[in-house]
């Protein structure tokens, strides 16, 4: 069994070796490719955020439902279910549930460009003078 999937890993290999030898031809051409491929990851990327703010509201009101039936079940038959698994449910969804807002809030404290993905720009502080007395 060892030895079936040893070989599949050196299949895997040789197989990914063969490609990246057939797909490189140039370095000027592999520059254009590596600088398409960053522009298309950048591009991709720019819809995760909202990708994972409907994971976490979704699943935040998923396991805040499921907490609530933890309660419940814990009302009617306290020896079977402990209350601590439907308060675990609970928080965990209000947190899921508030993920989003807070990494919002956090954002604008660094940098008000934060949801055009700008980049994170410094901050100028007045002077201060302390003199004796």
């Amino acid at each position: 069994m060892f030895n079936k999937t040893k070989f599949s890993y050196y299949r895997f290999g040789a197989a990914l070796t063969a490609g990246a030898l057939i797909g490189s031809t140039g370095s000027a051409h592999a520059m254009n490719n590596f600088g398409s491929i960053a522009a298309n990851i950048t591009t991709g990327m720019s819809t995760l955020p909202g990708l994972i703010t409907a994971l976490s509201y979704m699943f935040g009101v998923l396991l805040a439902v499921l907490g609530v039936m933890k309660i419940k079940d814990h009302v009617e038959n306290p020896t079977q279910t402990p209350l601590k698994d439907g308060a675990i449910r609970l928080a965990v969804g209000g947190a899921l549930f508030a993920l989003p807002i807070i990494t919002e809030a956090m954002g604008d404290l660094i940098d008000t460009g934060f949801a055009q993905g700008t980049a994170v720009m410094g901050r100028s502080l007045n002077s201060v003078s302390f003199s004796t007395l």
